[in-house]
C-alpha cells in the first residue's frame, strides 16, 4: 500500500491497555483505562482497515476478538448520512500461524467486519502458516513466510482489491444513504422504503 502513496498506520492492540467491554468507552464503565476512544479515532480515520492477528488452538486470538469487540462497541454510532459509522470502509484480514484454521480465521473477521458494516471486497483475505507445531514464526530467519508465493500472491490480490474498493467507495460518496439508514428507521419510516433502481 505504501507502495502506491497509501499512508499506513500500523497498530498493535496488544501494546495499548485496551478495556474489555463493549461500550465505546469503557471508563464510564467501571474501568480505570481504556485505549480505545483514542484507537477509534484512528479507525474512523481510515478509509481501509485490516485486521492482522495469530492463530491460537485453531481459532483467532484473544487480542483479535477483542479488537473486533470494540469495533462492535461503536459499530451503534452513526455517520454523517445517518447509517452506521463504519459504513464506507473497505475491510480485509492477514493470518499467521503455525497450525491450520486460516480460512477459518479469516472467515471469522471478515463476516465480522461486514457485519458491522464494512465494505469486503473479492479475496480479502490473506494467510501463512508455517511447519505444524512449535517453530519460526512469519518474520523469523527461516520461516519461509516472505517468500511463500501463494502468501505473496494472495496478499498482493487482497491489497489491490482493498484499493480499489476504497477509492470506488470514495468516489461514490460510501454506500447510497437509502434504505439503511438508522435515523430514517427510527424516524418511523421501517417498511416503507420505494425500491429507488425498481425497473
Amino acid at each position: 500500500m505504501e507502495a502506491q502513496g497509501v499512508h499506513v498506520d500500523v497498530v498493535r492492540a496488544v501494546d495499548h491497555d485496551i478495556a474489555t467491554g463493549v461500550w465505546p468507552d469503557m471508563t464510564e464503565h467501571g474501568w480505570q483505562t481504556d485505549a480505545w476512544p483514542g484507537l477509534y479515532e484512528q479507525v474512523k480515520a481510515a478509509d481501509i482497515l485490516v485486521l492482522a492477528g495469530p492463530i491460537w488452538l485453531g481459532d483467532n486470538s484473544s487480542v483479535t476478538k477483542q479488537v473486533i469487540e470494540r469495533l462492535y462497541a461503536c459499530s451503534s454510532l452513526l455517520n454523517t448520512s445517518g447509517q452506521y459509522a463504519y459504513y464506507g470502509r473497505a475491510g480485509g484480514c492477514l493470518i499467521t500461524g503455525n497450525e491450520d484454521g486460516v480460512k477459518h480465521c479469516a472467515m471469522n473477521v471478515l463476516y465480522s467486519l461486514q457485519h458491522l458494516g464494512y465494505t469486503i471486497p473479492p479475496q480479502a483475505d490473506a494467510g501463512w502458516i508455517g511447519e505444524a507445531g512449535p517453530g519460526p514464526s512469519y518474520l523469523d530467519p527461516g520461516s519461509g513466510g516472505p517468500e511463500n508465493e501463494f502468501t505473496n500472491r494472495n496478499t498482493t490480490f487482497m491489497t489491490w482489491n482493498l484499493l480499489h474498493l476504497a477509492r470506488m467507495l470514495k468516489d461514490a460518496g460510501g454506500i447510497p444513504a437509502y434504505g439503511n439508514q438508522r435515523t430514517a428507521w427510527d424516524a418511523g419510516c421501517r417498511h416503507d422504503y420505494e425500491n429507488p433502481e425498481h425497473r
